[in-house]
């Protein structure tokens, strides 16, 4: 792994996952993840402040998550960060994804 350019994030899925599949037979899955942070304020008050994130898992794995996973499933994800852009409205526009390339389950198993 590129240390460079490395994330490691612990959050709730803000979905259910949706498999998709390439032409060439590829399955992607396209999540978004929350990180919660909390703090005290000026007051002492408990804050918590929300950070959303967009995920991208492909192959083997990307079908995995998508079959045990539901929204608000906990998960542990390792990747790293990629920009691209595309045009909306005659705008260029950039999006800022993880590509995630290992990941944990960290819910508690029900009975």
């Amino acid at each position: 792994m590129n240390l460079n350019n490395h994330v490691l994030l612990i959050g709730n899925l803000g979905g259910d996952p949706e498999l998709k599949s390439f032409e060439n037979g590829t399955k992607v899955l396209n999540l978004s993840m929350a990180t919660n942070e909390s703090y005290k304020d000026s007051k002492g008050e408990r804050q918590t402040k929300t950070d959303w994130h967009r995920l991208v898992i492909f192959g083997k794995q990307a079908e995995v998550i998508a079959e045990y996973c539901k929204s608000g499933s906990k998960l542990a994800i390792e990747g790293k960060l990629q920009t691209r852009s595309y045009e909306q409205d005659k705008e260029k526009r950039y999006i800022t994804e993880v590509i995630v390339q290992e990941f944990i389950f960290l819910d508690t198993k029900k009975s």
